[in-house]
């Protein structure tokens, strides 16, 4: 499987890693699951070292609705990404371009640097309410 992840729950944090060609559909599945076990407000370290994305601007507008539907429910936790090259930075990019979410969001090259920036935001998102990620319309 080119995704998996673990959840810790008593960190509140996804561990994801990816390896070799992921396609859009992986990427779905994974955020279905993470969905569906209501657990979007952790924060996620996605180790992409290893990751041949294998998805287009269009594939990656199809998440976005997707992520729409999602966030609307259960805000984002703090997102690291781990990797080196243009091929992931693009696709780190795009994700965030397209995302609905209003969450932290940095690539690292390592994963100490990643852990560390994680433990210095995580906190402060995961204490604040959907209205002060969100904003409250009224």
């Amino acid at each position: 499987m080119p995704l998996r992840w673990e959840v810790l729950h008593d960190q509140k944090l996804i561990h994801v890693i990816a390896e070799g060609p992921v396609t859009i559909e992986d990427m779905e599945e994974h955020f279905d699951a993470l969905a569906s076990t209501n657990v979007l407000r952790y924060a996620k370290l996605f180790d992409a070292t290893r990751m041949k994305p294998l998805y287009d601007d269009n594939d990656v507008l199809r998440v976005g609705a997707r992520l729409s539907a999602y966030t609307f429910s259960q805000p984002s936790g703090p997102l690291a990404v781990i990797g080196k090259g243009e091929i992931v930075r693009s696709a780190f990019k795009r994700f965030i371009n397209i995302s609905p979410s209003k969450r932290p969001a940095k690539m690292f090259r390592s994963e100490k640097e990643a852990r560390a920036w994680l433990a210095s935001v995580a906190d402060d998102v995961a204490d604040q309410s959907k209205d002060e990620i969100y904003g409250n319309p009224d």
